[in-house]
């Protein structure tokens, strides 16, 4: 495609778009199990609202535009709320769970340095733990060191403890981690690296606005906030479990020193004047600050809760309907709404082949190979039909037609 010599009609390029749109997947008929986090009609129209008011606002300058400086202070602060940070904690907001990680990691990899010495430093993470710390190290120049996992699907600590030495700049735990939603043992990860002044970051992208609500539902939670003695930094994304729409994650210290001194980035050597940014971007959109601190303060507490107490009762019934499907089992024990299941009888990719025939769109992977959900409130509505459809699907029994093809 060329830049056209005249410029095409509105109306051209919308039915354009509408109809390139048919293509995507059905994440408004709860079809789909990650990326879209829906929650209600009236959620987003508020995220409509809260995202046009703020669509051609640019957050790099807070002396220009206060209230987006302010909306994201608020945010952070209302994070920070819900995680247990002490008195003297700091924040920022990033872009998503990918920027947040990369930067608590460079924070802790500058403070390593600059407190320990450490000039070749190692990142020690659970086989499980996101993408993003993989980035992030070979971003900042970290040698990535992958703790393995118990039976549980969780990180081995007695692994954990022979891999963390004085080279290591962070060691991360996940609560919980995308792959089996199982969450590492946070207490005693971060006990061994403060015992060695070691940083250590929760990564609760998935879990920070699901967790907190989740305990209060009742529902056993294990420690992972800052709650936990050695946690340093935490990552928490409100795009997901905080249904603010896509651009809007998290990053939080335990001492705000420690971001001033370490994420920090501060530049006069030029003549435009002060830089200054706490992540990567420097010109940022406004309207991901806007919708994350519109729907923070138009769910609150108790509809949170709400959303979560929608979100249990499905991850019940389709953790019992699997269950109940001869050869199938649910992966590990995930303590929220993110699971893998499996069977033990027939391909699981051809499984999810033949749920794609029918309009599922469920993510696959491997080791063990497996399919994968992410459930959210609107997800309650449609159990039995999926369960319907999963029953057929794996009584039909065959191979994948394409493995590699529809791997995910």
């Amino acid at each position: 495609m060329q830049l056209p010599e005249t410029g095409i009609p509105r109306k051209t390029l919308l039915a354009e778009m509408t109809e390139r749109k048919q293509q995507d997947a059905d994440w408004k008929g709860a079809r789909t199990f990650s990326l879209v986090y829906p929650a209600s009609d009236d959620v987003d129209e508020l995220l409509a609202e809260a995202n046009n008011l703020y669509l051609y606002e640019n957050a790099l300058n807070p002396l220009r535009f206060p209230s987006l400086r302010q909306m994201e202070l608020d945010v952070v602060s209302m994070t920070a709320g819900l995680l247990h940070a002490p008195e003297g904690h700091g924040g920022c907001m990033t872009s998503g769970g990918t920027e947040s990680i990369v930067m608590a990691v460079l924070a802790a990899r500058e403070r390593a340095k600059a407190e320990r010495g450490v000039t070749n430093p190692t990142l020690v993470a659970p086989y499980s733990a996101h993408p993003a710390f993989a980035k992030a190290a070979k971003y900042g120049g970290l040698e990535l060191v992958q703790i393995p996992l118990d039976v549980d699907h969780r990180a081995d600590l007695a692994a954990a403890e022979k891999l963390i030495d004085e080279r290591t700049a962070l060691v991360v735990g996940s609560a919980p981690n995308y792959p089996f939603g199982t969450a590492d043992p946070i207490p005693e990860l971060a006990a061994m690296a403060a015992t060695r002044g070691i940083s250590f970051h929760t990564d609760s992208c998935l879990g920070s606005f699901l967790l907190p609500f989740w305990e209060r539902l009742g529902e056993p939670v294990p420690p992972f906030d800052f709650r936990v003695d050695g946690v340093t930094t935490m990552s928490a994304d409100v795009h997901k479990y905080g249904y603010a729409t896509k651009g809007a994650s998290v990053v939080l210290h335990r001492d705000e020193e420690h971001l001033k001194k370490y994420q920090r980035f501060l530049y006069t050597g030029w003549p435009g004047g002060l830089y200054l940014s706490f992540a990567m971007a420097g010109a940022r959109p406004a309207a991901p600050i806007a919708a994350a601190w519109a729907v923070l303060r138009y769910l609150g507490e108790t509809g949170y809760v709400e959303l979560a107490r929608q979100i249990r009762d499905a991850v019940r019934g389709f953790q019992a309907g699997i269950a109940a499907i001869p050869g199938m089992r649910v992966i590990g024990e995930p303590i929220m709404s993110v699971f893998a299941f499996t069977s033990d009888s027939v391909d699981p990719f051809g499984i999810a082949d033949r749920m794609e025939q029918r309009g599922w769109c469920l993510d696959r992977q491997n080791d063990p190979d497996a399919m994968h959900m992410m459930v959210s409130p609107r997800h309650l509505d449609v159990v039995d039909e999926f369960l319907a459809d999963l029953r057929e699907a794996a009584a039909n029994g065959g191979e994948s037609s394409d493995r590699e093809a529809r791997y995910s």
